[in-house]
């Protein structure tokens, strides 16, 4: 799996002209699914990403967690983030097909919630327009392969 997390004031998801999924402080995610991902490969990442210390402490100190800060989670699927890049046109054959890659993006965000965080989320496939107002900016990537 791969993922952008991106620390947030805020942050919606649109399809349609309607808001899908909406946080205030948080993490805005950005969530790839490959063909050989499994389900503990999402409840690791998940569980990776909701432990993280990137907001800041009384010391301006990049310390505290998610929890801390009473932080939601939106995630919005994105198989680009498999896209082959050798070529001017990229090619996505690299991400999972949806019967594998919706299942595991539903087990990320189920288990963000059990968690205990809000998790608001775009729909799979959809034309989406994602609005963030990015906090720092801090943008961290996971790739699981690696």
């Amino acid at each position: 799996m791969r993922a952008v997390v991106t620390r947030v004031r805020s942050a919606s998801v649109e399809i349609d002209g309607k808001i899908n999924g909406q946080i205030g402080r948080g993490y805005l995610i950005l969530l790839g699914v490959g063909p050989s991902d499994t389900e503990d490969t999402a409840v690791k990442l998940a569980d990776k990403i909701c432990n993280l210390r990137i907001f800041e402490d009384e010391n301006g100190k990049m310390n505290r967690s998610l929890e801390q800060v009473g932080g939601g989670i939106l995630v919005v699927s994105q198989f680009t983030l498999y896209a082959d890049t050798s070529s001017r046109r990229p090619g996505f054959s690299g991400a999972a097909k949806p019967d594998l890659a919706i299942p595991l993006y539903e087990k990320f965000m189920e288990r963000c919630r059990e968690r205990g965080f809000t998790v608001e989320h775009g729909e799979f496939g959809a034309d989406m327009q994602v609005f963030s107002q990015n906090n720092g900016p801090v943008t961290i990537l996971f790739d699981t392969e690696k």
